[in-house]
């Protein structure tokens, strides 16, 4: 590890350094700092490094200069590339720009609380301990190039005032860059072996990632503060990759980068963020908590996509792929539209981008609870686990697209139709077949009926009537097990689902309707028709003058015998003359008896009706 850098961890050279005493590390046996030195004591104390000698100058001033003179007897003679063993710079100030090139470090190499007055420039460096800048104050630019760092990368609390570009080759270890601050940064093309801690990073511009690695190790950016772009196209992610807390200017590109496990932005601040995206991610991507100030666009094929309590200030476009979708007590205040996207995302250059690690399932919408559903647009989505219940506005809602719901158990005890998860969780405490509540609990049906009601509204308004008469049934049948309705009520509505299904099933109401007609002709050649049709018998008087003609009919006679002499092809075609004209509403004109009379009457007020329950749900399901 490094040195100390305690004011009392070197002996000092005390010599006058700007009006102080000199904080640099005496050189032994001399009684100054290598700066503070003579010609000839610095000369004899260069002829003594060779090699893979330790250098151990903290707190002395240096230029680039002292630094390549420093440096020069470390050099092989043949490569020119300079060994050396354990490098200690802490606390040291360098005047002007600083450049390190081709040195190997067998140690550790410490820059901790060194001020640099420009740039710092490591190219073609390698060290086989750790490297450090703890605290370091860079006035310029700080370029690690071709670099290579066997053990700890440690950037904590340093501060460039210019651009920080990292485009090493890897950091074995640990790699620490926990409240660093600068104008932009590059990190790319780097292979952090442990991942990454960016936690506290501050860039006032740009920050891009693009090539980078974080193997066997989560990639952290929590609190981050990045005023611009943060590109992470070609990376690679093999653990966690994390957001939370932070704030993020610009856009988020993962073209061709692989996430293997989650990536959370929980409680991120998008200020500027246009687009996020395309991310493939076989886990969890969550934005939970997140604020999104302006319009986005965000393209994620994933496993799940967590938007709980997520706030949209402007519009927003979620462009999914396979994913469970959670928007519990999200609050939109725009449009926010949540699609199914059913053809891979493309790069830049037209290619599609894999998706490895990622079920073929359709775009699935798991919980709506909590939502302003005025502001939201769902297409092509899979509704079929969805809660519904305690969003508002649902009777705003817009379904577009191919939205599958869940429908009923198979059997012919229930009929097909499109229900909601909540009506499943409902029954499954009931009947078998239907799917129980998980965590969830379940509502009863004075809860789900307003939840029909609202849907039914959304699509009718929307011109789907068609879409709309399943979400007429589903309230309906709430409404008939409800609790609270009165024993009428409840008795009317059954009735009114016995015989045509609440208007929407015309084969039910037909199958009445025949079966109804059935009975009356039945009923009319058994009891209906008279025996013989009377003959009218005519009477008259006369005074001399005038003669006076009455016509009477005699009273039907009701038919005797065996029940199988009346049942005979001129009685049967009789009685559905009856039942055809009571179907219109008409009355048949046939002598009937007593009973038939009865029969016809109370046939011309039951068939129509059934009748007109037929055609109301055939215009259900054809309504434009």
């Amino acid at each position: 590890m490094t040195g100390t850098t305690g004011t009392a961890a070197w002996p000092r050279c005390g010599r006058p350094e700007g009006g102080e005493p000199c904080p640099g590390r005496k050189v032994d046996p001399y009684p100054a700092c290598l700066a503070h030195l003579d010609d000839t004591d610095r000369a004899a104390h260069l002829a003594t490094l060779s090699p893979g000698a330790d250098l151990d100058h903290r707190g002395t001033p240096l230029t680039q200069d002292l630094l390549d003179e420093l440096l020069a007897p470390l050099r092989a003679p043949g490569t020119g590339r300079a060994r050396v063993g354990r490098a200690d710079f802490d606390a040291v100030r360098f005047s002007g720009e600083a450049e390190i090139r081709d040195v190997g470090f067998d140690g550790y190499c410490s820059f901790t609380s060194a001020v640099f007055d420009a740039g710092l420039y490591l190219e073609a460096v390698r060290t086989g301990g750790d490297l450090r800048l703890d605290s370091a104050h860079v006035a310029g630019d700080l370029w690690l190039d071709d670099c290579e760092v066997d053990g700890d990368a440690w950037f904590p609390k340093a501060r460039v005032d210019g651009a920080l570009r990292f485009c090493g080759r890897k950091v074995g270890r640990s790699a620490v860059f926990r409240d660093l601050t600068c104008a932009e940064a590059r990190v790319e093309g780097v292979d952090f072996e442990r991942g990454a801690d960016f936690t506290g990073l501050r860039v006032t511009g740009t920050a891009g990632f693009d090539g980078a690695h974080f193997l066997n190790g989560a990639a952290c950016f929590d609190r981050a503060d990045i005023g611009g772009d943060m590109p992470f196209d070609g990376a690679r992610f093999d653990a966690n990759a994390t957001f939370e807390d932070a704030t993020i200017g610009g856009d988020l590109s993962f073209v061709d980068a692989a996430a293997r496990a989650d990536v959370c932005f929980r409680r991120t601040v998008f200020r500027r963020t246009a687009v996020i995206g395309p991310l493939v991610c076989p886990g969890t991507v969550d934005f939970s908590d997140a604020v999104f100030e302006t319009a986005v666009t965000l393209e994620v094929a994933a496993k799940e996509v967590r938007c709980v309590r997520t706030r949209w200030a402007s519009t927003a476009a979620l462009r999914l792929r396979y994913a469970d979708v959670d928007l519990t007590d999200a609050t939109p205040a725009f449009p926010v539209s949540v699609v199914g996207r059913p053809r891979p995302f493309v790069s830049p250059a037209g290619d599609e981008i894999a998706e490895p690690g990622l079920a073929r399932k359709q775009v699935g919408v798991v919980s709506v609870k909590g939502v302003d559903a005025a502001y939201l647009m769902l297409a092509d989505v899979d509704l079929t686990r969805c809660l519904f219940v305690e969003a508002v506005h649902l009777d705003q809602l817009r379904l577009e697209g191919r939205c599958r719901l869940a429908e009923p158990p198979g059997g012919p005890r229930w009929i097909r139709r499109r229900t909601l998860a909540e009506e499943h969780h409902w029954r499954a405490t009931r009947y078998r077949g239907w799917t129980p509540a998980s965590d969830h609990g379940r509502h009863d049906p004075d809860v789900l009926a307003p939840v029909y009601r609202q849907l039914r509204k959304a699509l009718e308004d929307g011109r789907n009537e068609p879409g709309a008469a399943d979400f007429y049934y589903g309230e309906m049948e709430m409404r008939r097990h409800s609790d609270s309705a009165s024993r009428g009520e409840r008795t009317l509505l059954w009735l009114y689902w016995a015989l045509s299904g609440y208007g929407l099933r015309a084969a039910r109401a037909l199958a009445w309707l025949l079966l109804a007609m059935t009975a009356t002709v039945f009923a009319m050649m058994l009891w209906g028709l008279p025996k013989g049709d009377p003959d009218p018998v005519s009477e008259g008087t006369s005074d001399g003058r005038r003669i006076t003609l009455t016509t009477k009919k005699p009273t039907p006679v009701n038919p005797d015998g065996a029940y199988s002499r009346r049942i005979s092809g001129e009685r049967f075609e009789k009685s559905l003359r009856v039942v055809a004209n009571s179907v219109i509403f008409r009355a048949s004109g046939q002598d009937l008896t007593t009973t038939g009379t009865y029969v016809e009457m109370t046939a011309r007020l039951v068939e129509p009706g059934l009748l007109a329950l037929a055609v109301l749900a055939v215009r259900s399901r054809v309504k434009r």
